[in-house]
């Protein structure tokens, strides 16, 4: 029986356009009513998961910065950050490659220019952010780099490989077309299910995990029903238990009729 929901948010249950389907509200407030607790696990920030978890009304945990940060209302349950010299290494790399950072320091956005890279992506959440020379930033509690190019998806592949092969101490992941996700080595989604799981005595085949990107395949190997969305990549498909529908066709919320919401009432 599944007793816990691990799930993605953007292209998951958060449509492109940042709107949510009313079906997929709707069936979040019904699993909360049979006391199955939906845990979102994204990439975001923590600020910008809060407002996704505000709209839907969880008071749940939220696991944010790939797994880097656990916050329970305001308590810090989980926290994973990136060693300040290797993160100015990263910056350095960045600024000598011309490419767009987001330095995401004690949950903050730094970023070195203001440009159309930055005011695009705070559209979904209209956060604040800090424009400076990085090179004056002190680099003490470093939850995530993030590497943008909305331009060339191809570029942003090189980039995670040649990362990954430079810096196997860290965790780099593509996470969207246009993102490089860098961050500590143990701030996955699935470090940090697991703590999370292990936390309320929820054993591995009572969680069900959901997603559409390649970061979700860590997150999907740590549930025990493994669900990908329509519109997820073919490598999420490749590891997933089950494909249900797209986003726009709610897909979120068929899976949890077929393996959740029967189950629990029956």
């Amino acid at each position: 029986m599944i007793k816990m929901i691990a799930t993605d948010i953007d292209g998951t249950i958060l449509k492109y356009n940042y709107e949510f389907n009313q079906p997929v509200i709707d069936c979040i407030k019904n699993l909360s009513a049979c006391n199955i607790p939906v845990v979102l696990v994204t990439g975001r920030m923590h600020g910008a998961a809060k407002i996704v978890a505000d709209r839907l009304d969880l008071k749940t945990p939220i696991i944010s910065y790939q797994g880097g940060l656990i916050k329970d209302g305001e308590k810090i349950i989980y926290e994973r950050t990136i060693d300040p010299k290797t993160a100015r290494k990263i910056i350095n790399w960045g600024k000598a490659n011309n490419i767009h950072l987001n330095v995401y320091n004690n949950d903050k956005i730094y970023v070195e220019h203001d440009d159309d890279a930055i005011k695009r992506y705070i559209l979904q959440s209209g956060l604040p952010y800090t424009v400076g020379n990085f090179d004056n930033l002190e680099l003490d509690n470093v939850n995530k780099i993030l590497g943008i190019d909305y331009d060339d998806s191809d570029r942003v592949s090189a980039w995670v490989e040649y990362l990954q092969a430079d810096y196997p101490e860290l965790y780099i992941v593509k996470s969207t077309p246009y993102f490089c996700e860098i961050s500590h080595k143990e701030a996955t989604k699935a470090c940090a299910l697991e703590y999370l799981r292990n936390l309320w005595g929820i054993k591995k085949e009572e969680v069900m995990t959901i997603g559409d990107q390649n970061n979700d395949i860590v997150l999907l190997k740590a549930g025990g029903l493994a669900v990908a969305m329509g519109n997820a990549t073919d490598e999420l498909k490749a590891c997933a238990d089950y494909v249900t529908d797209s986003i726009e066709n709610d897909g979120f919320v068929k899976a949890v009729e077929k393996f959740v919401l029967v189950k629990a009432a029956d």
